[in-house]
C-alpha cells in the first residue's frame, strides 16, 4: 500500500485533491474501483446529457472528462520522470488544454473508452513502482512534488470531479 504523503511532499493546491482519499485507503485499489465507476458513469450518457454545463462558461461534461483525462495523463507523465530523474518540468494550464481540443465534437462513448485506456495505462505505472521510486521527486509548476503525491493527486482529482459532477451536473 502507497503510504500516504505529507503535506510538503506536493504544492498547496493539491491538498484539494489529496484530503478526497480517504485515511487508510489502498490508492491503488481506489483507482482501480473508479475507473469502472466513472466509465460506467460517462459511458451511460447520452449525448444531450455531456453536452450540458450547469452554467454559461462551465464546462460540459464532455468536456470536464476530456480535462480528467488530460489531468491523468500529466500527473501520470510527471511521476513516471520523476521516478527516473529529479528534474524540472513546466506546468499545465487546465483552461488552455480544454480550449485546444474540442471534445465537445467526440462522442461521449468514445471519451469513456479513451478514460477507461488511460487509467489503464496509469495503473500499469503507478503498480511498477518501488518504494524508493515513489520516495523520489522533481518540481511541475514551480513545486517540489514526490511521486507517491502523485498518485494520490491522481485519485482526488478525479474524486474531486465525480462529486462536483454530482452536485453540479447530475441534480
Amino acid at each position: 500500500m502507497i503510504k500516504r504523503p505529507n503535506s510538503d511532499d506536493y504544492a498547496p493546491y493539491a491538498a484539494n485533491y489529496v484530503i478526497l482519499v480517504p485515511e487508510g485507503t489502498d490508492v491503488l485499489a481506489l483507482l482501480a474501483e473508479n475507473q469502472q465507476a466513472s466509465y460506467s458513469l460517462f459511458s451511460g450518457l447520452s449525448e444531450e446529457q455531456a453536452m450540458f454545463a450547469y452554467a454559461e462558461g462551465k464546462w460540459t461534461l464532455k468536456e470536464v472528462l476530456g480535462h480528467m483525462i488530460d489531468t491523468e495523463r500529466v500527473f501520470s507523465f510527471r511521476a513516471f520522470v520523476f521516478s527516473r530523474e529529479d528534474i524540472s518540468l513546466p506546468g499545465f494550464d487546465q483552461e488552455t488544454y480544454v480550449a485546444s481540443t474540442d471534445f465537445n465534437s467526440r462522442k461521449i462513448a468514445d471519451l469513456a473508452k479513451e478514460f477507461k485506456a488511460v487509467r489503464e495505462a496509469t495503473l500499469y505505472l503507478y503498480r511498477s513502482f518501488s518504494e524508493e521510486q515513489l520516495g523520489r521527486s522533481g518540481v511541475a509548476s514551480g513545486a517540489l512534488v514526490k511521486v507517491a503525491a502523485l498518485v494520490y493527486m491522481t485519485a482526488g482529482h478525479e474524486l474531486y470531479h465525480l462529486n462536483l459532477i454530482q452536485e453540479k451536473y447530475l441534480q
